[in-house]
């Protein structure tokens, strides 16, 4: 069973973080999906962290979706190194990494929508 991780950045403006919780309960609610968002920094929980919650859960694979628009050093250096880190502490599980939102087209339609609003 594949398990999915929402990680975000994280903030200092709690409404931030928490709008990361909504989602990732909106995708897990919407795909019938086990999914729990994690953070690099200023949120809770971590990377480690969501990946215990899904192995309790039964999880014997988890994806990361990063919640970063484009591939900058979090996305090239941290997560990698955190994805490592959590997989080798829960016994080599599998963790997969995709790629960040930069280039999927729901991305244009965002901001299609954005602009007319705004036109």
């Amino acid at each position: 069973m594949t398990g999915f991780i929402v990680f975000a950045h994280g903030s200092r403006v709690e409404s931030a973080n928490q709008a990361v919780r909504d989602i990732a309960d909106r995708m897990a609610a919407a795909g019938g999906l086990f999914v729990e968002p994690s953070f690099l920094e200023l949120g809770e929980p971590d990377l480690a962290g969501a990946a215990k919650r899904l192995v309790a859960r039964g999880v014997s694979r988890i994806v990361v979706i990063p919640y970063f628009l484009t591939l900058g050093t979090h996305m090239q250096r941290d997560l990698p190194k955190l994805a490592r880190q959590a997989a080798e502490a829960l016994g080599g599980l599998e963790i997969q990494v995709t790629s960040p939102l930069d280039g999927h087209p729901g991305l244009l339609e965002a901001l299609l929508d954005r602009a007319k609003e705004h036109a």
